[in-house]
């Protein structure tokens, strides 16, 4: 694979610019400091960890809480995808699994097993139902990254890489964005008709703080949680920092958009809350 690093380091190429700051959709230590993974479908956010390890709680739009789920097998999640269908698919890290909930039945089953998997963190799904997966080995601050296709095959595209964790694709499925918290780097890659990858180009690094969760809005632009720094950063598919958004916190996990991506929902670790921002 050929590797081309277009993009300058963040320290000759961000902009920041301040925006205004978060609100709490729920407040302190409603989830665990496990709190991750949100997600939105039909006006709820759905996050794991809710009040106990092992459980996925849903919350509507004025921050009322309740159980969805409780996780089988003493699994924890971690990332958290819909499907077109309403199935929610979740990164159990504990199990080595991609769990499946069914839309109709909250029948929980494994979509996706393979015990070379360090530990599945973040998901990011596509049109066509596949999944792409960040696989950390903290230990040794490496990582894999895996794509695991509509019938749950799992395929791995990369193993030599830095600590994967957030992963996220852009509208037309011809991008894919993986980060590595502890090297600091944003990866982009191309996608073809088939889902693989190529042009694995640095869009942009970072000398300080970590990095977790993405997403990327419909104009590609890409939204990541910077965590021990209390943002996230809107950045364009160019690798410039847009915008700069203040938390309340200063660990965000993840993030997610509601459908009509006004509001970025940010899960905060140390808080176990959940804050929002106004696009």
């Amino acid at each position: 694979m050929k590797y081309s690093f277009p993009v300058l380091l963040c320290a000759l190429s961000c902009t920041y610019v301040l925006a205004e700051q978060s609100t709490d959709l729920v407040t302190d230590n409603t989830f665990t400091q496990g709190v991750e993974g949100p997600a939105f479908y039909k006006n709820h956010l759905y996050a794991v960890n809710f009040a106990q390890q092992g459980t996925i709680g849903k919350v509507d739009n004025a921050g009322n809480t309740q159980l969805f789920v409780k996780l089988p097998n003493d699994s924890v999640g971690n990332g958290l995808q819909f499907d077109a269908q309403g199935n929610l698919y979740v990164a159990d890290y504990v199990n080595h699994n991609v769990l499946k909930v069914a839309a109709d039945t909250k029948q929980i089953s494994v979509f996706a097993h393979n015990s070379a998997m360090n530990q599945p963190n973040d998901i990011a799904i596509t049109k066509r139902g596949a999944l792409f997966a960040s696989d950390p080995n903290w230990a040794n601050s490496s990582g894999q990254l895996w794509r695991i296709n509509a019938d749950g095959q799992t395929v791995l595209l990369e193993n030599k890489m830095g600590a994967t964790n957030g992963v996220a694709v852009n509208n037309d499925n011809t991008k894919l964005y993986v980060n590595e918290s502890v090297q600091r780097n944003i990866w982009q890659y191309d996608l073809d008709s088939d889902l693989n990858i190529s042009n694995k180009q640095l869009l942009i690094s970072f000398d300080d703080h970590g990095m977790d969760g993405m997403r990327v809005d419909n104009q590609g632009n890409i939204f990541v949680a910077r965590y021990g720094a209390g943002v996230i950063l809107k950045i364009s598919p160019a690798g410039k920092v847009l915008h700069t958004y203040t938390l309340k916190g200063q660990h965000p996990t993840n993030v997610a958009f509601n459908e009509e991506q006004t509001k970025l929902y940010v899960t905060m670790q140390k808080r176990g809350a959940i804050e929002v921002l106004a696009l």
